[in-house]
């Protein structure tokens, strides 16, 4: 599983960061979250605003910064593959 993290060092993408990582430790996964801050590379991802949340190449959340319970949820329907986004 790649679970990556999308923006720069704003307060917002910091915050959707570190909710991504408790989410991460919540739901008792050892997976590491990449954190991408390069705006080509996120570009390349096919985000154009950023806080942003990808999980294994597919886009679950863009432009706003996450709670805790809302990245475990995006995760967790990812893992089941059930994302509606």
């Amino acid at each position: 599983m790649k679970i990556q993290a999308l923006g720069g060092c704003c307060k917002k993408s910091t915050a959707n960061y570190e909710a991504i990582i408790q989410a991460v430790k919540e739901l008792g996964l050892n997976v590491e979250v990449e954190h991408v801050s390069d705006f080509e590379e996120i570009i390349k991802l096919g985000v154009m605003s950023t806080p942003g949340l990808v999980v294994n190449g597919k886009i679950l959340s863009v432009g706003r910064a996450l709670s805790v319970g809302q990245a475990k949820e995006l995760i967790s329907k990812a893992l089941k593959g059930t994302s509606d986004c």
